[in-house]
């Protein structure tokens, strides 16, 4: 029988200590503490893999006592749990202590058994990683195979799939084409398109199809960035060429040599630097900041921006040769709402990593779900649609993820057939009436999805009788009038009515 991981829980309120016990026992095997001195004790005799330390205790801080654990048990991962949420001591317990959560009550126990899982299984990564950096130094030959390996395994996920994920008639197929097309010829390219379109999977697909597949690829946010530090990051620096250069650093364009520099957001970068960036794609070689000397470097360049950069070119903020350096080859990405046949799969595929990532299992989504999904325009393309399905399993309860899980913006986009019936009772004329019935029908179908199609509660929060929201139903052809009564009559069984 494989023994449970050990938690140490730390709390001067005998309560809050029974209650955190109770819960988390079928999962972990519970060491309590009501002052730090026995919870000093505790991790001197036994194994303890996570510490949770209420943070005002009356004898020293959580966040103090996580200080001495960190000097004293640096594998122990450390959390602090708090009904208090002072900035100062958040800031404090992740840079002193090195904690790994702070926990604000009330806490919901199914997050909070969530966590300390996550938190045991980075104890046992670490513990993990430890072993193998002391097997490697014994073996190099073997870290040069592994590597190997993880190479290989990299360009197989790319390669001839390119890794972008989408349906069998997509309208990626075209642009995938194309990547795989450039990939083998040894041009700058620019990837353009919104932000959230998959604009560095695609850079990615190109390197890992092309001839530099087995050397490094490197991203640079180059908006997220002054010029200085962009600089420092791109070419390197030597010790002291500025304050906080205490040693020298090798930059990305040296890193990559010979394989692959992917600079995204290249619309954000200054006029001044785009000289210098011009530079180094002319003449192939760069000079770290406080060096004399430049350092030649063999790289590809792939761009990517959510600008249009002709028209940057045109109003004076973007070099023009720099433009023409960069897009040898543009390649556009659509934005999500031009690729509704890809939702399903998307929502499938992205779902299927967060369950791993997140450890939670559900079985998938409902039709109503992915129908709502299908009609909404994601402004936020594939990264919002990301947030929107990690949102929902983790507050969904049911093994299926259904549309009352979505967030009301979403909800808000009515299906276009739905519009189109609801279009068609009002007739066309524009009139005020008639465009207050277009919103009156899809705020009920908002409700009514909430409430997963219980008529009796979704007429309660509206306001209104039953008879009424039924008429309305037959009006916005929101549901068949056939499956009305059979609705009904469920739902009053369900309702004690009948």
């Amino acid at each position: 029988m494989t023994s449970l991981p050990t938690i140490l829980v730390i709390d001067d309120e005998v309560r809050s200590l029974e209650t955190l016990e109770r819960i988390l026992n079928d999962d972990f095997d519970v060491k309590t503490a009501s002052n730090i001195e026995v919870g000093r004790s505790i991790l001197e005799n036994e194994w303890v893999q996570v510490v949770l330390c209420d943070q005002r205790m009356p004898d020293m801080s959580g966040v103090d006592f996580l200080k001495e654990v960190r000097q004293q048990w640096p594998d122990v991962i450390r959390m602090i749990i708090s009904g208090y949420t002072d900035a100062e001591d958040i800031i404090d317990s992740i840079n002193g202590a090195g904690i790994y959560q702070y926990i604000t009550k009330p806490w919901q126990p199914e997050n909070l058994i969530l966590t300390l899982q996550n938190a045991v299984r980075l104890f046992q990564l670490q513990r993990e990683n430890e072993l193998l950096a002391i097997e490697l130094k014994a073996s190099p030959q073997q870290v040069e195979i592994d590597l190997n390996k993880k190479r290989a395994l990299l360009r197989e996920q790319h390669q001839y799939s390119d890794g972008i994920v989408r349906s069998p008639d997509s309208i990626m197929n075209e642009v995938c084409d194309k990547l795989l097309q450039v990939a083998p010829f040894d041009v700058s390219v620019l990837i353009t398109g919104e932000s959230g379109t998959g604009k560095e999977l695609a850079a990615r697909a190109l390197h890992y199809n092309s001839l530099r597949w087995d050397k490094p690829i490197v991203v640079e946010n180059c908006g997220a960035l002054p010029d200085e530090l962009l600089e420092s990051e791109l070419f390197g620096y030597k010790r002291g060429a500025f304050t906080g250069a205490v040693e020298d650093r090798i930059g990305l364009f040296e890193r990559a040599d010979c394989g692959t520099v992917f600079l995204d957001e290249i619309g954000e970068v200054s006029p001044a630097f785009q000289v210098k960036l011009l530079r180094v794609l002319q003449e192939g070689e760069v000079r770290p900041l406080g060096s004399g000397r430049t350092r030649k470097v063999n790289v590809r360049i792939i761009a990517a921006t959510n600008k249009n950069l002709e028209a940057e070119v045109r109003a004076g903020r973007f070099r023009e040769d720099l433009y023409y350096r960069l897009a040898t080859v543009t390649i556009s990405m659509p934005p999500l709402r031009n690729r509704r046949n890809d939702i399903p799969v998307l929502a499938n595929a992205i779902l299927e990593g967060a369950i791993k990532h997140l450890g939670k299992q559900v079985e998938g989504f409902s039709d109503e779900a992915i129908a709502c999904m299908q009609h909404y325009h994601w402004p936020g393309n594939v990264r919002e649609l990301q947030n929107e399905i990690q949102h929902m399993l983790v507050i969904g309860k049911e093994k299926r993820l259904g549309a009352d899980l979505l967030s009301a913006r979403v909800l808000h986009a009515a299906p276009a057939e739905q519009q189109a019936d609801t279009l068609m009772v009002a007739e066309l004329d524009g009139t005020l009436k008639d465009r207050i019935e277009i919103l009156e029908a899809r705020v009920i179908r908002e409700v009514l999805i909430r409430h997963r199609w219980n008529k009796s509660r979704a007429a309660k929060e509206l306001g209104l009788s039953r008879v009424g929201l039924r008429n309305k139903l037959e009006r916005y052809g929101l549901e068949k009038v056939e499956q009305i009564h059979q609705y009904d009559q469920e739902e009053d069984v369900a309702e004690g009515i009948l």
